[in-house]
């Protein structure tokens, strides 16, 4: 603690004498300063202790009391008077000021010189700073032995609230508290909820003081709560919340710092763990969807324990290639592993980048907590989509990662936050696109048959809606059109031409059919 001014008057060597603001000793002195000026604001940066001879103090009541307000605005902590030069004794009318506006008045006899005080005052002041300084270090030192002992994170937020003498908590970066000390505080951090969320939408580091009553405590209990964010870029890995009785000191703000510095290194070091295992988790995903599950069964039970038993199903998020889209894609993909952490749930996850964006790919169990974690992801993000299979068995995985891929492909197509399969499958795909989205599609994919159509002979969207209906049949969509089966595979031959692609594959079947059809809707 900072030296007082109660505990340089108690310096029995100093001989000084409180005439006024006796009930204002307890404040902390950051500094001597000697002045003789009338008006020495100027050179104060406050908590100073002010000493004088009184030369340019004046001698009527209206100065001295003017002189007075000054300092006490100016946030001086304490006035000491020398008497034996200037002034023989205290003049009256500034002990009166000095009370009215409660600043602490010492009387400094003649033989105590004040470098005497000053001295008395730096002493203690550099017995504070080692103080601090050793007491971090000390901190410092033991949270360190915390952290890489079994179960780091745990003991080193228990030893923080130890050392802070309050309650300290640990949150993981969707927001969910993951590790309180003491436990009584369970309750005091989990209302903290609505803060952490807060910081959680801005970019790291990010932190807040609450100073008083603490958010949502309804009892007489009082805190002073910090939230620090965790993480070493811009997305926040985790975050860390600390509540004392006081404010903390800058000894105490030292241990706070030490602690968060050691939790975002130990946050740091399980994200790259994590990543690792992701990417063994990856390649294990794609072996699944390869239809290669027994061999995925054997390598997972040593990495992961085994895979999801029980029906499953396939979630493939979307988004355009740029860097908010990235992070909103790493944040839903940390938000399933940690959701699926929390409950024991496994699931297998894979990114990848192509040429229609990125991609997150999940399988969990369906409508566990991983499923739910991944829905209230997108939902929270925009510019994200979502694409959900049907229920599966893991054997199917190859099958529900196909309906994803669709479904995702419907709700980017209509702007939509997520799409199930089951949507897609129950009818028309066209009620679930944008009209804006279809028209657009439409457009563009029939633009060359459409051109084609008002320059040269031959309705070629007209035959190749026929053909469509008729799921390729010659004889019957040359019938419907009255022309020979001979014209009708010319002209199916010239829609492959101009469109580039080939009415072989199913995909392009079913694009072709969709575009169609949004002008009869």
């Amino acid at each position: 603690m900072p030296p007082t001014l109660a505990s340089v008057v108690r310096n029995s060597s100093l001989h000084l004498t409180v005439l006024a603001g006796a009930d204002h000793l307890e404040r902390p002195v950051r500094w001597v300063h000697t002045s003789e000026l009338d008006d020495p604001t100027p050179f104060l940066e406050g908590g100073e202790l002010l000493l004088t001879t009184g030369i340019k103090l004046g001698r009527t009541a209206a100065q001295l009391q003017a002189y007075v307000h000054r300092l006490a605005d100016a946030g001086v902590v304490g006035l000491g008077l020398g008497v034996g030069l200037s002034h023989t004794e205290v003049p009256q009318p500034l002990v009166d000021a000095a009370a009215q506006r409660g600043l602490p008045l010492l009387r400094v006899p003649e033989p105590t010189p004040f470098i005497a005080i000053s001295k008395v005052v730096s002493a203690a002041l550099a017995a504070e700073q080692y103080e601090a300084v050793t007491t971090s270090f000390e901190a410092q030192e033991e949270l360190t032995r915390a952290a890489l002992g079994k179960d780091g994170t745990t003991a080193v937020v228990r030893r923080l609230a130890a050392r802070l003498g309050g309650w300290a908590a640990l949150y993981d970066g969707s927001g969910a508290l993951s590790v309180v000390a003491p436990d009584w505080a369970a309750r005091r951090a989990g209302r903290l909820a609505a803060e952490v969320d807060r910081l959680r939408r801005r970019p790291a580091p990010s932190s807040a003081a609450l100073q008083g009553r603490a958010p949502g405590i309804d009892t007489a209990d009082e805190d002073y709560v910090v939230v620090q964010s965790l993480g070493a870029d811009r997305r926040a890995r985790g975050f860390l919340a600390v509540g004392t009785e006081d404010r903390i000191t800058p000894t105490e703000r030292y241990v706070l710092n030490a602690a968060v510095a050691l939790l975002t290194l130990t946050l740091e070091r399980s994200r790259e763990l994590r990543q690792a295992e992701e990417r063994m988790g990856a390649a294990l995903l794609r072996m699944v969807l390869a239809g290669e599950v027994a061999t995925a069964r054997q390598v997972a039970v040593g990495l992961f324990g085994g895979l999801p038993e029980g029906t499953i199903r396939v979630l493939v998020a979307g988004a355009g290639p740029n860097a908010e889209a990235a992070e909103a894609l790493g944040e839903l993909g940390d938000r399933a592993e940690q959701a699926g952490a929390r409950v024991g749930e496994k699931l297998l996850v894979a990114r990848e980048e192509g040429a229609h964006g990125l991609r997150l790919m999940v399988l969990a169990l369906d409508n566990g907590a991983v499923h739910r974690a991944c829905l209230g992801a997108v939902e929270e993000h925009e510019g994200l989509s979502l694409g959900v299979s049907a229920p599966a068995a893991l054997e199917e995985a190859g099958t529900a990662h196909a309906q994803a891929e669709r479904a995702l492909a419907v709700a980017l197509r209509g702007g939509r936050r997520s799409v199930d399969h089951e949507e897609v499958g129950a009818g028309s795909l066209l009620p679930l696109l944008g009209e804006d989205a279809v028209t657009a599609f439409a457009e563009g994919l029939l633009r060359p048959l459409r051109e084609h159509d008002r320059t040269a002979r031959g309705d070629l969207v007209a035959s190749l809606r026929a053909w469509l209906s008729r799921h390729g049949q010659w004889d019957a969509a040359a019938a419907d059109l009255g022309v020979h089966r001979h014209t009708l595979r010319y002209r199916m031959r010239r829609v492959e031409e101009l469109l580039g692609r080939s009415l072989d594959d199913t995909d392009v079947r079913m694009e072709l059919w969709l575009a169609l059809r949004s002008g009869e809707e």
